[in-house]
């Protein structure tokens, strides 16, 4: 098939030409594409947009002026557009806050029944701290205490038990590294 240029497109689709539209589709779509995937990044909702997108510019094609621009870059804009509200609805934003149950459950089942400090050598890095940090950070996180729990059972001021344990966290942090 002969290229086609994009005056003649754009006479053909004034004129509703339903082919036209396909060749418009076949020339731009995979560029229009790709601009709204770098906007949405999510390869199905792009794929939806640019369907939306591509109805939009069919029933709004009157609105499009030559002399103002190219076809391209004004379907470019309804694409732009198009994903960029996308991205502003209530449903895309509740998507994002939001995961399905079922793989929530499947994080903390593994969680809960395959993880042990033990094989990640944790125990060893908490025996390098002072043995009054190392008493906290074994009742807090080995024993399984709160904060005030350990602070009554070393009888000391909780203040002193959360200093210690943020002091002991930067000393494992600094010693994993």
């Amino acid at each position: 098939m002969l290229p086609i240029s994009e005056d003649v497109l754009v006479q053909r689709l004034y004129a509703r030409d339903e082919s036209a539209m396909t060749l418009f589709y076949d020339k731009y779509g995979r560029v229009l594409y790709n601009v709204i995937l770098r906007i949405v990044r999510n390869e199905v909702m792009a794929e939806d947009v640019l369907q939306e997108s591509m109805v939009k510019i069919w029933y709004s094609f009157a609105s499009y002026t030559a002399s103002r621009g190219r076809l391209f870059t004004w379907a470019l804009n309804v694409c732009r557009n198009a994903a960029i509200d996308q991205l502003r609805t209530r449903q895309y934003h509740e998507g994002q806050q939001t995961q399905a149950l079922e793989s929530s459950m499947a994080c903390y089942q593994v969680a809960a029944t395959g993880f042990q400090p033990e094989h990640v050598g944790l125990r060893e890095l908490v025996m390098c701290l002072k043995p009054n940090d190392r008493k906290i950070i074994d009742l807090l996180y080995f024993g399984g205490f709160t904060q005030a729990e350990v602070a009554d059972e070393l009888q000391v001021p909780l203040g002193t038990v959360k200093t210690r344990a943020r002091a002991a966290m930067h000393a494992l942090a600094k010693a994993a590294r």
